[in-house]
């Protein structure tokens, strides 16, 4: 990132919390929004054998850069764990306006060969961790009137993985929350948008092809992020796919409705219909989707 991209987007007198900063994305965010004047609560569950905490190791890059930072430890997976990052945010710093909900975890298996504790073990830190930081921490921003959300989901939530069935049910859970909270947290100045990274990470590497982990570091990603929670962009309930430089748009596409009939015969001449339109309509809620599919049936 150039000094010209860091001046582009400034966060002075903000402070913002980022879970999973340890390392890969969640590093990278930490600590670019630090470079761009963000004082940051550095949040990292602690590993077994680690001669110096991953939180720890990135605040001290942040303090040596000459940026405010400081460690938290709390783990997503315990419900109290946004209590706990809005507490020391506000004993730290006084105030919070920034939250980043980068923690998350992976899986390798299929869901004919999975049990249900695994599943229910990544749903539970993927989505409920979410809910878990989110549940006081947006509720804080509602109340003050202001505040920015980016919550990482995948392009398996989009689309879904062989092999990730828990981790894509997450990930897609998380983006119908954050759409929700989009649409609750607009009126009171509060914005949520989701995130689908492409990044060289501990968690990706072994899945890129060949030749591509280099052209998709981390720190790519991290001005995105820096744009997202500052007061000069106006997004709101989108999800943004982002990596290497480049940034795309991902939206739930609906065709128009079609008569259906009763018969098997004729659902067939629907979905052969169906089939042939492209999904061209968006929509902003559920509510405006179920209108307009609705049509003239309440008439």
């Amino acid at each position: 990132m150039s000094a010209d991209s860091t001046a582009q987007t400034t966060l002075a007198g903000k402070v913002a919390v980022v879970t999973g900063a340890g390392k890969g994305l969640g590093r990278a965010y930490a600590l670019d929004l630090a470079r761009r004047g963000a004082q940051v609560v550095v949040n990292n569950r602690r590993h077994s054998g680690e001669a110096v905490h991953s939180a720890d190791a990135v605040v001290r890059d942040i303090v040596a850069q000459g940026g405010r930072a400081v460690a938290d430890y709390s783990d997503a997976a315990d419900p109290r764990c946004g209590e706990d990052l809005l507490a020391t945010a506000l004993e730290h710093y006084g105030r919070l306006d920034i939250v980043i909900a980068n923690a998350g975890v992976s899986e390798a298996s299929s869901f004919h060969k999975q049990s249900l504790d695994e599943f229910r073990r990544i749903i539970d830190i993927n989505l409920m961790g979410t809910a878990w930081l989110l549940h006081p921490t947006f509720r804080h921003l509602y109340g003050q009137g202001s505040g920015a959300i980016v919550v990482s989901s995948s392009a398996a939530g989009l689309h879904g993985e062989h092999g990730l069935p828990a981790y894509s049910a997450s990930k897609a859970a998380v983006i119908g929350l954050c759409r929700a909270l989009a649409l609750e947290g607009a009126p009171h100045g509060v914005r949520v948008n989701t995130l689908a990274p492409f990044a060289n990470t501990a968690m990706t590497r072994s899945s890129l092809p060949p030749g591509l982990a280099g052209q998709l570091p981390a720190e790519a990603v991290a001005p995105v992020v820096a744009w997202l929670v500052s007061d000069g962009c106006t997004l709101n309930g989108e999800v943004l796919v982002a990596g290497g430089g480049r940034l795309a748009r991902a939206r739930n596409l609906i065709s128009a409705a079609v008569e259906s009939g009763d018969s098997p015969q004729a659902m067939e001449a629907a979905w052969t219909r169906l089939a042939a339109t492209p999904p061209a309509q968006d929509f902003d809620s559920a509510m405006a989707l179920f209108l307009d599919f609705a049509g003239d049936l309440a008439q």
